[in-house]
């Protein structure tokens, strides 16, 4: 028997008595290092039955004091359905049975939405994590726990592969980003949290707005995965899973390649611009071109949002074509230049010579 394996086995000894979801988000905790001795971790609670088991799961391992670690729920009441007054109250009643800190904020989304002119979904996602954070300062955390299950994963990779997405949407979500946003649940398929949910009697808010078609994930989850399912392969969750994991082992290691490559060409590195070596750059191969671009914009802009294969192409072209002062603007956001052997990657109106 090797090491792995042996630990494996040997944790699963130590763990026995506890029911079967908690063995299975302990081993996914422990599989992904997710959660240390003294850690503070801020859960992110709907009340919707993958939240609830989430919360409920987390609590009875603290309990148990296998891991020492502290929780606090962060609820987020959005305004958009009537009942969402009643889903504040079961989050606040529940967190009160186990006298577990209990953060509230209601925020108006659709009027949030409309002044910003964004969407509804990416305006109730903002005001979420912007929320997280700001409890997760309040109360000196260090961790945020999101309750996506393995069903949210593979419907991540289908809206990938429909944006066509290369290699890395191929991972869907990660366990861990960012060595701060946890995802315990990620091994967990959707009935098997509903069952877990019901023999727990957790009596779990269901939000009837994800039974309607109007998203996209909603199509995915409503009609694209059942339809597979009935038709091409029943057990489309778990391939598709298997592809994720295959893509997420060549993905990080392309990454680790990319940061290698990041640091052999940086110049200089502030905090509106950040300059490349253009020689070095045009030596990379291809791939890592592609990742070197998208690594320095996540390091400038904090994101990669807007930047799609289009731009990243035309700035490879651009810096193969390094003659006189040139520039795209992938984004609002975003100038790239190419000028002097350099590539500068610079936040819109900051430009230094």
């Amino acid at each position: 028997m090797d090491g792995k394996l042996y630990e494996i086995c040997k944790f699963r000894e130590e763990i026995w008595w506890l029911n079967s979801m908690n063995q299975k988000v302990l081993e996914t905790i422990r599989k992904y290092n997710l959660i240390e001795d003294g850690d503070k971790i801020v859960l992110g609670v709907s009340g919707g039955p993958d939240s609830i088991c989430m919360l409920d799961n987390l609590r009875e391992v603290k309990e148990e004091q296998i891991i020492e670690f502290e929780i606090y729920v962060a609820h987020i009441n959005h305004m958009i359905r009537e009942e969402a007054i009643d889903d504040e109250k079961y989050v606040q009643e529940y967190c009160k049975k186990y006298n577990i800190e209990c953060f509230v904020k209601r925020a108006d989304v659709q009027k949030i939405a409309s002044e910003k002119k964004i969407g509804t979904e990416e305006a109730g996602r903002k005001v979420r994590y912007d929320f997280f954070e700001e409890v997760l300062q309040k109360t000196e955390s260090n961790k945020i726990a999101i309750a996506h299950n393995k069903n949210d994963k593979i419907e991540t990779i289908i809206m990938h592969l429909l944006r066509g997405s290369g290699l890395s949407g191929l991972k869907g979500i990660e366990p861990i980003r960012d060595n701060k946003y946890i995802r315990p649940l990620l091994e967990c398929e959707r009935t098997e949290i509903e069952q877990y949910c019901e023999d727990k009697k957790l009596n779990p808010r269901i939000d009837k707005t994800n039974f309607e078609n109007e998203y996209t994930r909603n199509k995915i989850r409503n009609i694209v995965i059942p339809y597979i399912k009935k038709e091409f392969n029943p057990n489309i969750i778990q391939t598709l899973s298997r592809l994720s994991d295959l893509a997420a082992d060549e993905s990080n290691y392309i990454e680790l390649q990319t940061q290698k490559a990041f640091e052999k060409i940086l110049i200089t590195k502030e905090k509106e611009q950040i300059t490349l070596n253009l020689k070095e750059f045009n030596k990379q191969d291809k791939v890592i071109k592609n990742r070197l671009i998208l690594y320095t914009t996540k390091e400038l802009m904090g994101s990669t949002q807007g930047i799609e294969k289009i731009h990243i192409e035309d700035i490879i072209k651009l810096c193969q074509n390094n003659v006189g002062n040139k520039f795209l603007t992938p984004n609002k956001n975003l100038k790239v230049l190419v000028k002097d052997k350099k590539i500068f990657f610079i936040r819109q109106n900051t430009y230094k010579n």
